[in-house]
């Protein structure tokens, strides 16, 4: 699995947390759908691909301002809570920073 596809896995992870333990639904609400097909579209387009760095340390910002906030939000939320529910994905996040 390439770098993108563990991106993607990965975001789309946080956001699932984040829509069930912040906002209490079963399954992803349409706001957080949106969110996680805005961020895979964004992976999509990386024009570093597999040899992209960590999206907070990339010099190309790709997202809109709003979008940039509300990803920031889901991983404020989901990134210390990886730690529980998915700690193999958190410790190879941690490491690919």
């Amino acid at each position: 699995m390439g770098r993108i596809e563990r991106e993607k896995k990965t975001v789309s992870l946080m956001i699932r947390i984040f829509c069930k333990k912040h906002e209490g639904n079963f399954s992803l609400c349409a706001a957080c759908q949106e969110l996680e097909k805005y961020a895979h579209e964004r992976l999509d387009r990386c024009k570093y691909g597999d040899k992209k760095t960590s999206c907070r340390s990339c010099p190309t910002h790709c997202y809109k301002p709003l979008m940039k906030q509300k990803i920031c939000e889901v991983m404020r939320f989901s990134g210390p809570r990886m730690l529980i529910y998915a700690p193999a994905e958190a410790i190879r996040h941690l490491l690919c920073k």
